[in-house]
């Protein structure tokens, strides 16, 4: 995959959002040049998430399927100069790749139609260079098809990776080239019924001719618009950001809500509200990207969460020599609350061998990751606890549900629950969600347990997000206190959970 490094240059984006805008709550906020620090504030705290960005975070765990004559050839990048006879999958099973991901927890795949090698996986009207030239079903099989019908048997979501840089296509490099992507495009967004995700690498190279590409964006994201409108418009997108690693580990503050420089109050009036240009500036791989310091000196902040990427395998397409080098379940946990519970959803890429299967190894191993979360997180030790807070709802956040909350009384941006066991119990994780369609709002939290007649810190935090996990060390007790130390105005909880993590 090798996502792009230049995400910090990320070409000017549009987002359409579903319903009228509004300047209190929105996807986004203009600050104004005489805006104080605490109206600011309270802008980003209003920020939130559209209809499609809201489906997308409470996914929590999607799939990449990076399958092409990459499989074959045992590259990782393709040239495009591959003979699509090499592509002859002996027993392709979408079916079974999808149904795998769903045994696992996983709920969105994403299919690889396009590589850098300009190889599709359907069978593309606008070139030869694809299924309908390799000897696989004789040339009538379409993998892009396979994947959606077996996504929509087993009640997943269903996108589609396309590469804008094509090693194979002599148009790469000229105008030509952005209307022959916008054909493969609707074909992908017309053929394959609905479409969650469309996801975008940033990845810009040579074609033939030498030349590189001038992307056209926001055409691209007009039609994505148009098309299926509630798809969310990945990395090289305005809905989804990436992380900035692909090591599957996600930052320890991680604000969905970040700058945004250049929106255009004239722009959004004259399109009746209803179109948004904005372009993400500034670092978007540090530690902490929409933290005080820097949302007070933006022109404008925007919803635009962090999607978690990392290969199951060291290479992002099958090697059979990566065999033994499947991540362990153990690993997968650890990534786990590295991403999901770090405030982003996990794109854990599954590679399906030169069978058309995915290997034993990794389905063994994704087995073993499901049965770990189920037994970890089966048993939240807070159900039946008294829990005493000011404000309001407080028995919604042991109630397992996602929309029920408590929120602190207005004008309280700090709370201090109190929580008292029946019996003391043993746990060493702590598991938090904010009510993110009110805002993200939670700066700074701490956990506290009286120990030997005294309260102890025993874990602490910057953000929450949609979920934030922690892990330390095992620890009894009956008596907790759960501290909100910093919010941006008066924060909302949805869930607090205590579990104890069960090895296998």
């Amino acid at each position: 995959m090798q996502t792009s490094k230049i995400i910090t240059g990320i070409a000017l984006c549009s987002i359409m959002t579903t319903a009228a805008i509004s300047q209190s709550k929105s996807n986004y906020a203009i600050i104004q040049p005489t805006d104080t620090e605490e109206q600011i504030v309270s802008k980003a705290a209003n920020v939130i998430p559209t209809a499609r960005q809201l489906r997308w975070q409470q996914l929590e765990l999607t799939a990449f399927f990076h399958f092409g004559v990459n499989t074959f050839t045992g590259r990782e990048w393709g040239d495009g100069k591959e003979d699509p006879a090499i592509f002859n999958p002996t027993q392709l099973d979408a079916k079974q790749w999808v149904r795998t991901c769903k045994e696992a927890g996983i709920k969105q795949v994403i299919i690889t139609a396009k590589h850098h090698d300009g190889f599709c996986l359907w069978p593309s009207k606008y070139t030869d260079h694809s299924v309908k030239s390799s000897p696989w079903k004789n040339g009538k099989g379409d993998v892009v098809k396979e994947v959606s019908d077996a996504c929509k048997q087993y009640g997943i979501g269903f996108g589609v990776y396309l590469s804008p840089w094509d090693r194979n296509n002599p148009k790469y490099g000229t105008e030509e080239y952005n209307t022959y992507f916008v054909n493969q495009l609707t074909e992908l967004l017309t053929n394959y019924g609905r479409v969650d995700e469309v996801w975008f690498d940033g990845a810009n190279g040579e074609g033939p001719n030498g030349k590189k590409q001038v992307y056209d964006f926001d055409r691209w994201y007009n039609l994505i618009r148009k098309l299926q409108p509630q798809a969310v418009i990945a990395i090289m997108g305005p809905d989804v950001r990436w992380v900035g690693t692909e090591s599957g580990y996600g930052r320890e503050t991680e604000w969905s809500v970040v700058p945004a420089n250049n929106l255009d109050q004239s722009a959004i009036s004259a399109g009746s509200q209803k179109d948004l240009a904005f372009k993400p500036s500034g670092d978007m791989t540090g530690d902490d990207i929409g933290g005080r310091d820097k949302i007070t000196k933006a022109k404008g902040l925007v919803w635009y969460p962090a999607e978690t990427d990392v290969s199951i395998r060291p290479g992002w397409f099958y090697h059979e020599n990566e065999d033994s080098k499947v991540k362990s379940p153990e690993k997968l946990m650890d990534i786990y609350y590295a991403s999901v519970g770090r405030n982003g959803v996990l794109l854990l890429n599954i590679p399906p061998d030169k069978r058309g299967l995915l290997s034993d190894s990794d389905v063994k191993n994704l087995q073993g990751w499901k049965a770990l979360r189920d037994k970890s997180f089966g048993n939240n030790i807070l159900k039946g606890a008294a829990v005493s807070v000011n404000g309001k709802q407080v028995k919604s956040i042991t109630d397992s549900k996602y929309d029920t909350y408590w929120q602190a009384d207005k004008n309280q941006s700090t709370a201090i629950f109190e929580i008292s066991l029946p019996a003391a119990k043993e746990f060493n994780l702590l598991q938090l969600q904010e009510n993110i369609a009110i805002g993200q709002r939670v700066e700074s939290f701490e956990l506290e347990a009286f120990i030997n007649n005294e309260w102890k810190t025993v874990a602490k935090g910057t953000t929450i997000g949609y979920k934030r996990i922690i892990k330390f060390d095992a620890l009894s007790a009956q008596k907790l206190r759960f501290k909100i130390t910093g919010a941006r105005l008066n924060p909302t909880i949805s869930e607090i959970g205590l579990y104890k993590e069960v090895s296998q």
